[in-house]
């Protein structure tokens, strides 16, 4: 395939798609908000912010500490990612760190990082996995003539055999058919 060779038609929107089933199934956001908190943290102890002919160094002696603290939020919001089983430690871990970062970086890079670690945690801590949809049974067509519904006669139920014939009844649940094995269930 030539540089000058157009993509195949549909390929972004099919990419596109597959980025969106695989956003859909991690705290995607979570791991967004969280990776995005650890860069003013990492960046401000080491700036030199120029304003006019003024120049602003926050260089504090925690600096060493706001780079690890930077680093390790960075490094939660991947794992967030790409490792969505531990998203409840990532996110615990992420509000902690974003807590810290107040009197060790500059009070967690202005608050920007600190809110961002906050809100990111929390994501990741309510974010819980999706359930697929369960195929639901096709209903039936109870309408009679001109829509009107069929009527459902429901007095024969209470005529079926409670126990079919030939069953032994066991009442105590504890039938090696059903895979109690003698266990008796609470409830």
């Amino acid at each position: 395939m030539s540089a000058e060779s157009p993509a195949a038609p549909g390929q972004f929107a099919r990419r596109r798609q597959q980025f969106r089933a695989w956003r859909g199934t991690r705290p995607f956001w979570a791991g967004l908000f969280v990776m995005i908190s650890g860069f003013p943290i990492m960046y401000f102890p080491y700036a030199h912010i120029k304003l006019g002919g003024l120049t602003i160094a926050m260089a504090t002696t925690a600096g060493a500490g706001s780079l690890i603290i930077g680093v390790l939020l960075v490094v939660l919001g991947i794992t967030l990612w790409f490792q969505k089983h531990v998203r409840t430690f990532a996110g615990v871990a992420a509000i902690l760190l974003g807590l810290v970062s107040l009197p060790v970086s500059n009070f967690g890079g202005f608050i920007v990082g600190f809110l961002f670690a906050l809100i990111g945690g929390a994501m990741a801590v309510a974010w819980v996995p999706g359930v697929a949809p369960a195929d639901e049974p096709a209903k039936q067509d109870t309408t009679g003539e001109g829509g009107v519904p069929e009527a459902t006669d429901y007095d024969t139920a209470l005529l079926r055999p409670v126990n079919p014939v030939g069953e032994p009844n066991h009442l105590s649940g504890t039938s090696p058919v059903n895979g109690a094995n003698g266990r008796h269930s609470a409830g």
